[in-house]
C-alpha cells in the first residue's frame, strides 16, 4: 500500500512530483477545514506543511501512523517537537533552500537603507530633487555583527565577504568556526564594537523580546539592527524609543513581532497597531512582508531539499 502524505500547505510542485516518483500517495488538502484534515491523517505517513496549521497534539493525535512531518521553511516553531520526540515522528525543514535567499535580502535592505534608495525613490516620483537629504552611508569600514551562525547566519557572513568590512558571529551553541573573513566573538564583543547587528536565530522561550532596552542599552555606539529572522525577538516598543533617542540608526525588518502563525492575514482583523503605523512612517525604517527567503530559486529548493531528505531517510524503493 502506497504511503500517504498529505500536503496541508502550497508549496512548490517539484516535492509532490519527487514523492510520487518514489511511490508514495500524495495528497492536498490545502484548501481542506480542520476537520477535514483530521479524517485525512488517520491514516497519514506524512505531513508536508509551512504555517497554516499549528502541529500539536491537538491535531497529532488524528495521525496514530503519521512518520514524519516536513515543513517548506527553516522555522520550526509551529510544531511541538518534544510531542513529535516522544511519539517519533521524524521532522524535516529546510534552512538550506533558502539560505542564499534570505543572505541577498538582508544585503539589499541594509544598502537600501543606507542609500536611502526608498526614500529617494518616493520623492523623485514626487517631483522632488533633494540631494543632501538622501546623501547616503557606505557599508565598507563597519563591523557588522552577526547572531546566530547557522545556514542563513553564514550565508549572510559570505555576502559580507565583498565589502571591506570586519564580521563578527556569535552563536550560543556553536563554537571554533573562525574563518580569515569571520571572526567568532561573544556578545560582549559586539556590544563594544558593532555598527550593524543581524538577527539569524530561531523564535522558542530563550529568543522572544530578546532586542529590548536592556539589549540595546549595552551597545557602546549606535548601530543598525536588521531582523530576518522571527518578528517576536525584536520588542518593537523598545524599538521605537532606541530610534527616537538614536541609539539605533535604522532598521531593517522583514519581519514583525505582530505576525500570526499564518502571516499573510495578520491585519486582517481588529486594528492595526500604534506601533506598527509609527514604524511605517519613518523614513529610519525599511520593511517587507516576510519574504526574505521566498524568491523564485527558494521556492524550487526548499521543496526538492525536502524531497532529498525525505527520500534518503525512508526510500520505499530500496
Amino acid at each position: 500500500m502506497a504511503k500517504k502524505v498529505v500536503f496541508l500547505d502550497t508549496v512548490h510542485p517539484i516535492l509532490e512530483k519527487r514523492l510520487s516518483a518514489a511511490k508514495f500517495e500524495c495528497v492536498d488538502a490545502t484548501n481542506h477545514s480542520i476537520e477535514s484534515v483530521k479524517r485525512l491523517l488517520l491514516d497519514a505517513f506524512g505531513v508536508v506543511i509551512r504555517s497554516r496549521f499549528r502541529m500539536d497534539e491537538s491535531i497529532l493525535q488524528f495521525a496514530p501512523n503519521l512518520q514524519f512531518i516536513a515543513r517548506s521553511g527553516a522555522g520550526m516553531e509551529n510544531i511541538d517537537e518534544a510531542y513529535c520526540n516522544n511519539r517519533t515522528i521524524h521532522l524535516f525543514n529546510a534552512p538550506e533552500g533558502n539560505r542564499n535567499a534570505v543572505a541577498e535580502h538582508a544585503l539589499g535592505m541594509l544598502l537600501s537603507l543606507f542609500n536611502k534608495l526608498n526614500k529617494a525613490d518616493r520623492e523623485v516620483r514626487s517631483g522632488i530633487w533633494d540631494r543632501e537629504g538622501n546623501r547616503g552611508v557606505e557599508l565598507d569600514g563597519k563591523t557588522v555583527a552577526i547572531i546566530g551562525y547557522g545556514n542563513n547566519g553564514q550565508a549572510f557572513a559570505k555576502k559580507l565577504t565583498g565589502f571591506d568590512v570586519k564580521i563578527l558571529a556569535y552563536d550560543k551553541y556553536k563554537s571554533g568556526f573562525s574563518t580569515k573573513q569571520v571572526e567568532e566573538s561573544t556578545l560582549a564583543n559586539i556590544y563594544l564594537n558593532a555598527d550593524v547587528v543581524s538577527f539569524h536565530i530561531p523564535q522558542n522561550e530563550e529568543t522572544i523580546g530578546w532586542a529590548n532596552t536592556t539589549f540595546f542599552t549595552q551597545f557602546a555606539k549606535p548601530f543598525y539592527l536588521i531582523n530576518l529572522s522571527r518578528g517576536k525577538i525584536v520588542c518593537t516598543t523598545d524599538l521605537l524609543n532606541a530610534l527616537h533617542s538614536g541609539k539605533i540608526l535604522g532598521a531593517c525588518l522583514d519581519v514583525l513581532e505582530y505576525e500570526k502563525a499564518s502571516f499573510e492575514n495578520m491585519f486582517d482583523e481588529g486594528t492595526i497597531p500604534t506601533s506598527f503605523n509609527q514604524l511605517i512612517q519613518s523614513d529610519k525604517v525599511i520593511l517587507s512582508p516576510h519574504v526574505g527567503g521566498w524568491t523564485i530559486e527558494s521556492y524550487f529548493l526548499l521543496s526538492d531539499v525536502l524531497a532529498d531528505k525525505i527520500l534518503a531517510h525512508f526510500n520505499p524503493l530500496r
